[in-house]
């Protein structure tokens, strides 16, 4: 179980997100918008988890967009910091590279 996913889910109730300029550029390139990210997230499943990222705690979630296709989501917290939820980046996962629920990395 993820100690940051939850905080992630509060920070972004609470409306403190920060998009990464790298997060603008991935949203662009498959087409998702900042919107349906963020309308998504309360849905989203834990992938994988890094609490000790030097960057700051972070996890990799699979949510939805919204046309219910599923896209994975970095979201992490500042190292040394309680705020903002940070949208990493956003893409939409390969399904040869991706379990059938996108939730496991093929071997």
């Amino acid at each position: 179980m993820s100690a940051t996913f939850p905080k992630i889910l509060l920070l972004v109730h609470k409306g403190e997100v920060h998009i990464s300029a790298h997060g603008y550029d991935e949203l662009a390139a498959d087409d998702l918008t900042a919107r349906e990210v963020l309308v998504g997230v309360g849905a989203a499943a834990v992938v994988e988890d890094y609490p000790a990222f030097h960057k700051g705690p972070c996890v990799l979630v699979r949510q939805q967009d919204g046309k219910a296709k599923p896209i994975h989501v970095v979201w992490g917290i500042p190292a040394g910091q309680s705020t903002p939820a940070v949208l990493v980046t956003a893409y939409r996962p390969d399904p040869a590279r991706w379990s059938d629920d996108y939730l496991r990395r093929k071997s």
